[in-house]
């Protein structure tokens, strides 16, 4: 299968939800993509297509709580390197980082294991949906504490018009799908 055809068919396995989670939003809903073994393998196939001729090595996948769960490991898996959870606050064993961010009406803090990721390391972050990049960012934050070299930020969709990938400079960022 061709990248278009597979583009193609991710693409028809997003159900836009309106009105979710709040009157006026047009929720982008992955669940259909999961459902679906096809369209899940034709994302992950361009996923590791992109980094394979993109970068020379990659040490560690890096997924965000909780949907990068979804595709950090088994991108991890056919790329041959280990996945490392980046949590919510409270989630992890043992020694942690965290970073506070804000949320549209709060804050919210993100953690990873403080061994997780050895200084030096490249990582790709990964995750489902880029939208204000707010939890993008605070993962960024968390390698650079660890001192790991973050090569990019991965996700399946990109809201264009919430201008998430401006505030993750400069971090590269790509995305499979992108919506305004």
């Amino acid at each position: 299968m061709e990248a278009c055809e597979r583009l193609q068919r991710i693409r028809s396995h997003v159900r836009l939800v309106p009105d979710f989670p709040s009157p006026g939003v047009l929720f982008r809903d992955i669940s259909p993509l999961l459902k679906d073994p096809d369209a899940f393998k034709a994302a992950i196939e361009l996923l590791e297509t992109h980094l394979r001729a993109t970068y020379p090595r990659i040490d560690y996948v890096a997924g965000l709580d909780a949907r990068g769960f979804l595709f950090g490991p088994p991108l991890a898996q056919r790329l041959g390197i280990g996945f490392v959870p980046i949590r919510k606050k409270g989630k992890l064993p043992g020694p942690t980082e965290s970073v506070s961010y804000a949320l549209e009406y709060g804050q919210a803090e993100l953690e990873i294991q403080s061994d997780a990721v050895e200084p030096g390391k490249k990582v790709v972050l990964v995750d489902d949906l880029l939208a204000t990049g707010g939890t993008m960012h605070a993962a960024c934050e968390l390698m650079k504490r660890l001192k790991a070299e973050v090569l990019e930020c991965l996700v399946v969709i990109e809201l264009l018009s919430l201008k998430g990938a401006e505030k993750l400079q400069p971090f590269r960022c790509h995305s499979l799908l992108q919506y305004d």
